[in-house]
């Protein structure tokens, strides 16, 4: 039997808390970043600006460091897009999201592709690594094919210096099995913890949330489910939300500080509608269909108030909305500007 109805508000503050962006925590950034499922990396900076808004006293070449040192991994994962994970759940997330993208691949590529030929290039790539890393150009050059390479038929990872603040262009790349390590778990293990981790950084959860965050299909998860003991609510329209036993639920009203997020925060993507993060009024203004970078935004009481730019060596917000400064007690009266900084950069070195 499902449990107790939960609000909007308390999944708002869920989210938030499991995101670390209801106040900053001392953890090593490979913790963090299994704490909150990982960052997506479209744009270099993204994963910097994101732990920045997590992490107590985090500086910019910890990120750097910690991708030298190959605790923290850059890679194409949940969704086809990049991200950037731990390298404990780097095999993981690969493993259980493997076969539905080789699925989506040779069913919507176009051209079509043929899997044997998928996996000839997959085979000229590894043994073409075999004697350090590669650029794209001498990827593409290898098997003469520049959309995808070989696609999920051989696991690709971004070597630094690419990929990171100083060289944001990620072009780098070594197979997963050297840079990482070998492949370790098996599919069952892989989907479990692919599940677990998506429910401790995100949930309460429907099934579809899941699989929308993991760029896979709701029976694609379903064994995962039907193995694992979860709690079991509902949201405001009835709808099953699942989640892991004593995770996180706090007060609706636990006070949300002011925090930014870089662009394609996943906290924004459709996923997470359920917690209202994002106004839906504003959702054309974040992800435009004109401007395929989107843009950074910058919360006020766990919703997004407007955006931010770095302009002029300055961080430059525009509210939605004016931001009252001193909102009446008790009242949730529009937005507050108590806490937006006007910073003079992201972060210090």
């Amino acid at each position: 039997m499902a449990e107790r109805t939960l609000t909007q508000r308390e999944l708002n503050r869920a989210l938030l808390a499991r995101q670390l962006l209801l106040e900053r925590v001392r953890l090593p950034i490979p913790r963090a970043l299994e704490r909150i499922g990982g960052v997506q990396d479209q744009y270099a900076p993204n994963a910097y600006i994101r732990l920045w808004s997590c992490l107590e006293g985090f500086r910019r070449d910890d990120l750097t460091r910690a991708l030298e040192r190959r605790t923290a991994v850059q890679a194409t994962l949940m969704r086809t897009t990049i991200h950037v994970v731990s390298r404990r759940d780097f095999w993981p997330f690969a493993v259980a999201i493997r076969r539905p993208q080789r699925e989506w691949w040779l069913r919507v590529k176009q051209p079509r592709p043929q899997e044997r030929e998928l996996e000839r290039r997959a085979a000229a790539l590894d043994a073409l690594m075999a004697e350090g890393p590669c650029c794209h150009e001498e990827l593409v050059e290898a098997v003469g094919e520049s959309s995808g390479l070989s696609g999920p038929w051989l696991e690709l990872v971004r070597v630094p210096p690419s990929g990171t603040w100083e060289k944001r262009r990620a072009h780098l790349f070594q197979t997963a099995a050297r840079w990482v390590g070998p492949e370790d778990v098996g599919l069952d293990e892989a989907l479990d913890h692919l599940v677990r981790r998506y429910l401790a950084a995100y949930g309460p959860a429907s099934r579809t949330d899941i699989a929308r965050w993991a760029g896979m299909r709701p029976p694609d998860i379903a064994p995962a489910l039907d193995r694992l003991a979860l709690r079991r609510f509902r949201d405001e329209d009835g709808g099953e939300l699942l989640d892991l036993p004593r995770a996180p639920l706090p007060h609706p009203d636990t006070p949300a500080p002011v925090r930014f997020l870089p662009t394609w925060d996943a906290v924004l993507l459709v996923h997470a509608r359920r917690t209202g993060v994002l106004p839906e009024e504003h959702r054309p203004r974040i992800f435009p269909t004109t401007m395929p970078q989107s843009v950074g935004t910058f919360l006020v009481d766990g919703s997004v108030a407007g955006t931010w730019r770095f302009e002029d060596a300055r961080i430059r917000w525009q509210p939605f909305a004016r931001l009252d400064r001193d909102p009446p007690r008790g009242r949730r009266r529009g937005v507050t500007a108590c806490g937006v900084p006007q910073l003079t950069s992201t972060m210090r070195r």
